[in-house]
């Protein structure tokens, strides 16, 4: 371990010890630690053995608490084993400090000893025995148990040397050791006994053996090195028994009489055992991968909300599937505690804690812990204000009528009171006062005159009132007959095309159409030559027509594509004929893709088609999902969750050298069709390919500076280097350029003869030889070139780059040309003087940035590039747009109907860019809230239709740009009024329904049998209106003002409780109910069985020789 005692010491402020616990009770360690003098808080663990870590072993048994004292920085941790201490809790403890890259420690002891006495054997049999049935206990067997554990308790013990007991051991007798003398770190133990066994035999092949063990952080690397004592031996290297394989991982290295292995990237999968074997003599070690401790990337936010609604405390860690504790106020939050109130959800690295709904009682600080960091939030909640959500209206009402003042609050479970001029409306026949859910409801049957006046709800506990007045109202009224055409009302605004309606096939269709007209007209559903007519009666079938007052329903139970068509709908009467035509499209999931094939592979991926199925079941197709198996398995993996729009995909990830067989799925809007069938089976290989994007960069009379590309693909064995080849131009002899390899990705050839034309090739090496070369397509001149210049100008600039004003502008503009060319930027054909547009050049490319565009920077600016007395240029177009102005003169022309127009100009400012149209609002002076009319209007005027009668409107419009938007708009300067139009309203008569009816049993009594002494109880349910009175019976006798017996009826679920019964309390029970319009009975058998358990008790004392028990037994 890092560091000294004294430094130890000067971290811990206090150790802990080791004790001897008593087997059964508790036992706790506490250890604190001094982290004045660190950054950070430092992370403990406890460990006990060599490397079990006891955070993963955390629960019921071994619980961990940890307090922080903030002004004096101290940290105490305590680790606490709970229910009783048993034999496999002995042994070695550690305590471990880590902070940055030091780590701290100090070791314990823990040893249990049993309980003895006989008193306590006694305390122990009768207290087990009591909560046992008696056909669990055999006399023999418990008798023969307790006499060994009799000797066992009061046997002497000897101290034994339990290395020596390991030593003489054979292996197959390892874990029976280490149970019988409670070890519970014995790999350890067996690692430190092969490492003593092997200290006083003398290796032959090893002059330098591997280190008892290494260790290493997660995401580094590891080094383990042997020296031989014959360098041309060779080795293996082995993982937990068996052999590793050179790859990128694993790295093999041979230098003399010395080999080596280096694991890249450990993993929590490289801790493990390891082996070096030289022919027949094998060298051990350990390897140990630490995890670094998780930390907390984004802390909790406090919340503030009111009671009743829900609540997300969200905190990010650093590594996903880590463990997050939650508390609230110091109380441990999980699974097993917090019930249904609270919720945990891991979403990656996000961890969730929510409540469902919040109360006064979940106010608080809520923590979240990890083994690397805590964050703390705190939650108010504060109750939630009464809402109107419908106000009672004034009523006008004939005699005879009724009167209905009905309201509408946020709570449902406010309650509240009527008044009628002050004074407190009683509930009568007449009158009836209702509380459903949130609604409040006043009824008042066949109004008089008396019944007018002001009426007034008041909730209770709230500090407002509704009001309303009933005017009374006596009209005499003449019916005259009416002749109304009949019209057909269609309502397809949820429909995408007009009269156009879609089913998914296998669901169920109702078609409702409302038809007015008098007298009632016929209806008549015709598809073709088919017709579902309906006059008085309902049809039956797959596909009928079904008739409610004013309704006319087309019902399909369970859709086909056979029922995709036009269909009309006839209405006839005396007066006249309505047609309209409704046409009725059914889709379904697609067909499966066909044609799945391998088109080309590579070493770990494989490219696969398809073509697309027959048919789309009648909506396009989103997109196809893919499954990939091995050949000779049954086990599918998906290769994508989100839909691949494609008909070919490449599929990576694969083992080289196995076959595998792939399937796809087509998905629409409907749902995922039925599997392709499989494709033929393919291998993934590695083919080696050649250097790719060979060019030359440079050429000077003797020298080329050439450039590439590593190859596509790259086989397991990596790539070494590359080798440079040259020759003339028409000679076939190539001449190598590099003695040794080439790691980098460019060269530059020396030696050349001027102005010869040369040849070059690239060759990539590896473990498996050379890879084809890669080329230049044409020879090259070595001389000095003058080139001339060129403008690369990307692709994004070559069109009017449009920009914000206040965002940044920031052109890379690469050009070519030598000697170096001179550089000049020109703003509208003038040579640019701005100060607040800055450029920057380089010998390859030059920057144009400007930090915060306005729109003077909008323009022509021209980059001219000039080498000797060449020159190339190149114009780039920049327009700085912002939001525009709000539209200008905007008025009501007329209104007429439910429909007003309005008409306004287009906006002083359009912020430099067209106008692409208009967004128009409507708002009612009684609600006083804006709703969006029309969205992306082109022209300056409008027409706003489906205006409400008797409501005041007033409009306001906004301009909208490529920006959006405009900040603010143009309100109309006056209002439109929509008159109102006399209406009458017939309200229906109210059916009252009787709820009156005889008891009956819902549940009957079960036949019981039960143990005597232990309490009982037997259940039925009954039902009926009004209340039934409840009558037990024991054998045809009444059970009354016995308290062995407790009645209980909880909403209608009738419940006997009998208190410990004997062998006399069974017998016949029966129930019955009865009120006014009958009765009903039921009735079960009591069946008490007695016990011998305390008799056999009494034999084993006996046995024993124990002193007696006094007991008493009820029979």
């Amino acid at each position: 371990e890092p560091g000294g005692d004294s430094e130890m010491s000067s971290l811990f402020v206090q150790k802990p010890e080791s004790v001897t616990a008593t087997k059964g009770k508790d036992v706790t360690f506490v250890a604190k630690v001094d982290s004045s003098q660190l950054s950070r808080k430092p992370a403990l663990k406890w460990l006990k053995g060599k490397w079990l870590d006891l955070a993963s072993k955390a629960g019921k048994h071994i619980q961990f608490k940890e307090s922080y004292d903030r002004n004096t920085k101290v940290h105490v941790y305590f680790s606490m084993s709970l229910i009783k201490v048993v034999d496999a809790d002995a042994g070695g403890y550690r305590c471990e400090v880590t902070s940055k890259d030091k780590s701290y420690s100090c070791t314990f002891e823990v040893s249990v000893q049993g309980r003895s006495g006989r008193r306590h054997l006694i305390t122990l049999l009768s207290s087990s025995i009591q909560h046992v049935p008696h056909y669990y206990i055999s006399d023999c067997d418990t008798l023969t148990l307790l006499f060994r554990n009799k000797k066992k308790l009061e046997g002497p013990k000897e101290e034994v040397d339990v290395w020596e007991i390991l030593k003489a051991a054979k292996p197959c007798d390892y874990e029976k050791i280490a149970f019988q003398y409670g070890i519970t770190d014995l790999r350890g133990m067996l690692t430190r006994l092969k490492k003593m066994k092997a200290e006083s035999k003398k290796s032959d092949a090893f002059l330098k053996k591997l280190d008892a063990a290494y260790s290493a952080d997660k995401g580094k690397t590891i080094h383990l090195s042997v020296e031989l004592a014959d360098p041309t031996a060779t080795v293996k290297w082995l993982k937990n028994g068996q052999e590793i394989k050179p790859s990128a991982k694993y790295v093999f290295e041979s230098v003399g009489n010395k080999r080596s292995l280096t694991i890249n990237k450990c993993s929590l999968s490289d801790d493990a055992a390891y082996e070096c074997q030289v022919e027949e003599e094998k060298c051990f070690t350990e390897v140990f991968v630490k995890e670094p401790p998780v930390t907390i990337t984004k802390q909790l936010e406090d919340v503030h909300t009111v009671v009743g609604e829900k609540v997300e405390f969200e905190v990010e860690v650093s590594e996903e599937g880590a463990n997050v504790k939650w508390m609230k106020d110091g109380v441990e939050l999980n699974r097993d505690t917090a019930g249904s109130r609270y919720r945990f959800k891991k979403d990656g690295r996000r961890h969730i804690l929510i409540i469902n709904e919040a109360t006064k009682e979940d106010i608080g600080t809520y923590y979240a812990f990890t083994n690397g960091g805590e964050s703390q939030a705190e939650l108010e909640v504060e109750d939630k204000e009464l809402e109107i959500l419908q106000s009672i209206a004034d009523l006008t009402v004939k005699a005879s009528e009724q009167a209905v003042f009905k309201c509408e609050v946020s709570d449902e479970n406010v309650t509240g009171k009527w008044f009628k001029d002050g004074v407190e409306v009683q509930a009568s026949e007449r009158i009836r006062i209702s509380h459903i859910g949130r609604n409040h409801k006043l009824t008042i049957d066949e109004v008089v005159a008396s019944d007018a006046g002001d009426y007034t709800f008041v909730p209770d506990g709230y500090a407002l009132t509704l009001s309303a007045k009933l005017n009374f109202l006596e009209i005499k009224i003449e019916y005259v007959p009416i002749e109304e055409p009949p019209k057909i009302h269609i309502d397809t605004s949820g429909c995408g095309n007009q009269n156009t309606i879609t089913v998914v096939a296998g669901n169920k269709l109702r078609v409702d159409v409302e038809i007015t007209g008098e007298p009632a007209p016929v209806t008549c559903w015709t598809k073709g030559d088919q017709v579902r007519s309906l006059k008085n009666e309902t049809a039956e079938g797959r596909v009928r027509v079904e008739k409610e007052q004013t309704l006319s329903s087309f019902v399909i139970e369970g859709a086909e594509m056979e029922d995709e068509g036009f269909y009309t709908i006839t209405v006839t009467n005396p007066v006249g004929e309505d047609k309209a035509e409704i046409y009725i499209k059914v889709v379904d999931v697609p067909n499966s893709p066909e044609n799945v094939k391998c088109t080309s592979v590579g070493e770990d991926s494989a490219t696969i088609t398809w073509d697309p199925p027959s048919f789309d079941g009648g909506v396009p197709i989103k997109g196809y999902l893919m499954e990939r198996k091995k050949v000779g398995t049954a086990r599918w993996t998906k290769l994508n969750f989100d839909v691949y729009e494609s008909n070919t995909y490449e599929a990576k990830k694969m083992i080289e050298g196995v076959l595998y067989e792939m399937r796809v799925f087509a998905v629409n809007s409907i749902g995922v069709s039925q599997p392709s069938s499989d494709s033929k089976p393919f291998m993934p290989i590695a083919p080696t390919s050649e250097p790719t994007r060979l060019v030359v960069e440079d050429v000077t009379d003797t020298t080329c500076a050439l450039k590439w590309r590593p190859p596509e693909r790259i086989g397991a064995g990596g790539i070494d280097g590359y080798i440079i080849e040259y020759c003339k131009e028409g000679d076939d002899q190539w001449v190598q350029a590099n003695k040794e390899l080439v790691e980098e990705n460019d060269y530059r050839v020396k030696g050349l003869p001027v102005g010869e034309k040369m040849l070059f090739r690239v060759t990539a090496i590896n473990i498996a030889g050379r890879s084809p070369p890669a080329t230049l397509s044409q020879a090259i001149t070595i001389r000095d070139i003058v080139e001339n210049p060129k403008i690369r100008l990307p692709r994004n600039l070559r069109s009017k780059l449009i920009k914000l004003v206040g965002e940044k502008v920031n052109l890379v503009i690469p050009f070519q040309g030598k000697p170096r060319p001179v550089v000049t930027w020109f703003k509208d054909n003038v040579l640019m003087e701005d100060k607040s547009v800055g450029t920057r050049t380089s010998e390859v490319d030059t920057i144009l940035f400007i930090r915060s565009a306005e729109r003077r920077h909008s323009g022509k600016f021209t980059l001219s590039v000039q080498v000797e007395d060449m020159s190339e240029c190149a114009d780039i177009h920049i327009q700085v747009v912002e939001r525009p102005g709000p539209p200008i003169n905007v008025h009501v022309t007329d209104v007429w109907g439910f429909n007003a127009s309005l008409e306004w100009k287009p906006p002083k400012d359009d912020g430099n860019c067209e106008i692409i149209g208009y967004t128009i609002q409507k708002c009612d002076k009684k609600s006083t809230e804006w709703f969006t009319v029309y969205e992306h209007n082109r022209r300056p005027s409008c027409t706003v239709s489906d205006l409400i009668m008797g409501n005041e409107y007033s409009f306001r419009v906004f301009s909208e740009n490529i920006c959006g938007l405009s900040n603010d708009p143009g309100i109309s300067k006056n209002s439109a009024v929509i008159t109102k139009t006399g209406l009458m309203y017939n309200p229906k008569l109210f059916k009252e329904v009787g709820m009156n009816h005889s008891p009956k049993f819902i549940a009957p009594l079960l036949d019981r049998s039960v143990i005597a002494g232990y309490n009982t109880a037997i259940s039925c349910a009954v039902r009926g209106y009004p209340k039934p009175k409840i009558i037990w019976m024991k054998n045809n006798i009444t059970i009354e003002g016995d308290p062995k017996f407790l009645m209980q009826n909880n909403q209608g679920v009738l419940t006997l409780n009998i208190r410990k019964p004997g062998l006399f309390d069974g017998g016949r029970y029966s129930c019955r109910a009865v009120n006014d319009l009958g009765e009903d009975q039921v009735e079960c058998k009591l069946e008490v069985r007695g016990t011998q358990v305390f008799m056999k008790v009494l034999k084993m004392q006996l046995a024993l020789n124990l002193n007696p028990i006094t007991c008493q037994v009820k029979l």
